[in-house]
């Protein structure tokens, strides 16, 4: 199944996290089951706090969405044994003729080599000058020859080991054989078995004959094979009979893995000279080969995108994807979609109000559970209604979940608010846990936000703050660094700014002492922070 991954922006809030779960479970309920709720960084506290309230597993962190090998259609050969006989390989390659290598493994299917047919091919020259098997299983001869066994010699064989020697006509009474060690392999020529048993030769392969009784029973030393093969199909196909792993190449292998991205892979490619490569999984296990034509056109990632629609706070790797969808309630950015797309984009104070939304219009009902946490996210991201995104339909939405849910506003926001900016949390966390980067009219700053209940308290840890935001700011070159301490109890943010002071004070007509000023009824970066910033920029 080819997954569709929902995820929110960089950094999540509760509300990015809450809409695309919201959203993935919506189409699966539907009869959609590829889609998967995605996140793309780690869970601030706040939002942990409501998924465990509510009794929910975090989404699937992921890093970025860059073309993986297992994005490919790549091949699925099979998969060989060592111990298989090369006769069995060359059998697989005639059924697929596209297939040009086959992968070979230990028990456990580890990777060992790889087989091609010129593997083959040569292993079949070398025969010719020296048409010898060494220690060649017996269960392997018995299965190329579609051979019988006659005899039972007094000690168990289980290798055949000697020189391929083809019993004719002899224009002299000297037997073809001079060694024990010997496979030789004649049709009915009862004196030339009599002999070589005699003797003690190895191995006896008859071909399209029977096996005297007297012969049978004298053959103490000697294994004996009956094949219904004639003498010549049985010499070319004995030397078929070795395992793979003798044949196959197992030096210098260029292998690459599921998870391996198709940048990285065709780099590789490009500078080598072999056509199919193994593809392993996480246990190191062969599940494929890859090709050169497999990177050709590449299968895309499939993503929808919920609480933003600019490229800077999307995932990495968002331009090798396919774009299926985009849900949003900020203002309209910079990405780009090769061809037309589901988009809905509404004015509403928190993007799992649409989500709830899009529910009503499919009359399906959300459990209990599930309405909780769509409940908390619309209180979180419209800051318990304060905020001048909250909208009518935000609070008649919310209203409609706590009643399913059976739960308060109040309880809610007490909840939510105290768990926010916890005093032990490292200064790390509390800057970044909901921190957006953005590219306005040729200006990139970053600006956090810290809702809480308490920002004196949060203050303490000014300087802090301040060297951090420092660092952050000359590391990815930013003409502002602003944090945002919103208040809910003050019902307005008090704003540390560095970089690009006499900007912010234009803007919003105040005075920042030490980096440092209260903007009252200032509740929202999506509608009171970013707008001032563009309209003085133009």
């Amino acid at each position: 199944m080819n997954k569709i991954y929902v995820t929110g922006h960089r950094n999540p809030d509760t509300d990015s996290v809450v809409s695309a779960m919201a959203y993935a479970a919506l189409r699966n309920a539907t009869g959609d089951r590829e889609y998967v709720a995605a996140r793309l960084g780690h869970l601030s506290d706040e939002t942990k706090l409501i998924l465990n309230r509510f009794g929910f597993e975090p989404p699937l962190f992921i890093k970025n969405m860059r073309t993986q090998v297992m994005d490919l259609d790549f091949d699925t050969p099979p998969i060989l044994n060592r111990a298989v006989t090369v006769n069995r390989a060359w059998s697989a390659m005639e059924e697929d003729k596209h297939i040009s290598a086959i992968p070979v493994t230990d028990d456990d299917g580890h990777l060992l080599g790889m087989l091609t047919a010129g593997d083959i091919a040569a292993y079949d020259m070398h025969t010719i000058a020296d048409p010898t098997l060494r220690e060649v299983p017996l269960f392997n001869i018995l299965s190329v020859l579609e051979g019988q066994l006659l005899s039972d010699t007094d000690e168990m064989i289980n290798t055949i080991t000697g020189e391929v020697i083809l019993a004719l006509p002899q224009g002299t009474e000297l037997p073809p054989y001079r060694a024990k060690e010997t496979v030789l392999i004649c049709g009915h020529q009862p004196e030339m078995l009599r002999q070589a048993v005699e003797f003690g030769v190895g191995c006896i392969v008859l071909c399209q004959a029977e096996l005297p009784e007297d012969i049978r029973s004298a053959a103490k030393n000697t294994c004996i094979i009956s094949t219904p093969y004639d003498s010549y199909r049985t010499v070319r196909r004995i030397f078929q009979a070795i395992p793979v792993s003798r044949v196959s190449q197992k030096k210098d292998l260029q292998f690459f893995h599921l998870t391996d991205y198709i940048d990285d892979v065709r780099e590789v490619v490009l500078q080598s000279r072999y056509r199919s490569y193994p593809i392993l999984d996480d246990e190191e296990k062969v599940v494929g080969t890859l090709s050169r034509y497999h990177l050709i056109r590449p299968r895309r990632k499939r993503v929808v995108l919920v609480d933003h629609n600019e490229a800077a706070q999307s995932v990495p790797g968002l331009e090798q994807t396919d774009i299926i969808a985009i849900i949003d309630h900020h203002r309209l950015a910079d990405i780009q979609t090769k061809n037309p797309i589901y988009f809905r984009n509404e004015p509403v104070g928190s993007t799992t109000t649409i989500v709830a939304g899009m529910y009503t219009e499919r009359g399906l009902m959300p459990s209990a559970k599930l309405a909780g946490l769509m409940a908390a996210a619309i209180v979180s991201d419209t800051v318990m209604f304060k905020s001048p995104t909250s909208t009518p339909r935000d609070k008649q939405i919310f209203q409609r979940l706590a009643h399913i849910a059976g739960i308060s506003l109040e309880e809610l926001g007490r909840e939510i608010f105290s768990a926010s900016a916890p005093e032990d949390k490292p200064i790390q966390e509390l800057l970044f846990t909901d921190f957006k980067e953005f590219h306005i009219a040729g200006h990139d700053f970053g600006v956090s936000q810290i809702t809480c209940v308490d920002s004196d308290r949060q203050l303490k840890r000014k300087d802090e703050f301040l060297q951090l935001m420092a660092k952050t700011k000359e590391e990815h070159g930013y003409s502002m660094m602003i944090l945002m301490l919103t208040d809910v109890l003050l019902e307005g943010t008090k704003i540390l700014c560095l970089g690009g002071e006499d900007t912010f004070q234009q803007a919003f007509n105040v005075e920042l002492k030490d980096h440092e000023a209260f903007l009252p009824r200032v509740m929202s970066r999506k509608k009171q922070v970013i707008p001032m910033l563009s309209a003085l920029w133009g």
